[in-house]
């Protein structure tokens, strides 16, 4: 059999599992197999496919067929450019997550940002993102999950940032040490918003492989989006960003909620590559002079 041979019945194999992208995932988990780029497999896409080769390639797509998603498999995703490590401990980092990420490097790139939260960090995603994008900065992360940290650790480490992301386990913002509160830039986050009982609407890849706590929460899928917007105004400096993602037809309620929160001004909603409203952002509100509580009534 030749590469070609070989790549044609992985895809006819994932097309029969009926996955999302089975050209994609076949090459992916072709060029994994063999160690090439995608260059040196359509220049070698005649040659011979070694046999131990197509065995651990057969072996792969068996693994796929039972559920665990590709990126799993081959240990890491693009996101933003940057190729991070990854594994069942985390999150897998998707395309919708990019927006909110150049959001905040261009606010910050504006600002002249010099301090960066990203909550609730899993692979590292967002802040090495941020870290590499916007070389001024230092990013603080934090994750509930410590086997999570270990991850964000690893990219970052992966991609040169490292002296400048600081990491912390606990919940939210309350893992943040306390010489911060009132000094950050800007806050980003990407919390679990999927409503425990959609579970059932999610594809078995995400429910039985990906972490749940970094997916689901109970009500209406806007509970932590609720205790930031609360607890963000006392890490933020008067002026400083909140950036959140946000499910599909979250937008609009949750840019709701931090109007009425009192404290912030320049509330956006900005979309992902496909049109959904995928980013809520706004500004702390500049207290007026005298008042401690930043603006709120």
């Amino acid at each position: 059999m030749t590469i070609k041979d070989t790549y044609l019945q992985g895809r006819e194999h994932l097309q029969a599992l009926k996955v999302a992208e089975p050209a994609i995932e076949a090459e992916m988990l072709l060029r994994f197999v063999l160690g090439w780029d995608r260059a040196r497999l359509y220049t070698h896409w005649d040659g011979p496919m070694p046999e131990p080769d197509a065995a651990r390639y057969r072996a792969l797509l068996d693994e796929r067929s039972r559920g665990r998603p590709v990126h799993y498999i081959v240990g890491e995703r693009e996101f933003m450019g940057l190729a991070f490590a990854l594994d069942e401990r985390v999150l897998i980092p998707r395309p919708e997550t990019e927006p909110l990420v150049a959001h905040v490097a261009q606010w910050a790139r504006k600002e002249r940002a010099g301090l960066i939260a990203d909550i609730g960090t899993g692979s590292g995603a967002v802040a090495v993102s941020l870290a590499h994008q916007l070389p001024g900065i230092t990013v603080h992360a934090t994750d509930i999950s410590a086997a999570a940290l270990e991850v964000a650790r690893g990219n970052a480490a992966r991609h040169g940032v490292a002296s400048r992301i600081r990491f912390y386990a606990g919940d939210l913002l309350a893992a943040l040490p306390d010489a911060l509160r009132g000094r950050l830039d800007a806050i980003a986050s990407n919390p679990p918003y999927v409503p425990e009982d959609q579970a059932f609407l999610l594809s078995r890849e995400i429910t039985e492989f990906e972490p749940a706590q970094a997916i689901f929460v109970p009500g209406d899928g806007s509970m932590m989006h609720r205790r930031l917007i609360a607890g963000a105004p006392e890490w933020l400096r008067p002026g400083g960003l909140l950036a959140m993602e946000v499910g599909a037809g979250q937008a609009e309620p949750i840019g709701d909620v931090v109007r009425a929160d009192g404290r912030y001004t320049e509330v956006t909603l900005l979309p992902d590559g496909i049109g959904i409203e995928r980013v809520v952002a706004a500004r702390r509100r500049e207290a007026p002079e005298g008042d401690s509580s930043g603006g709120r009534k």
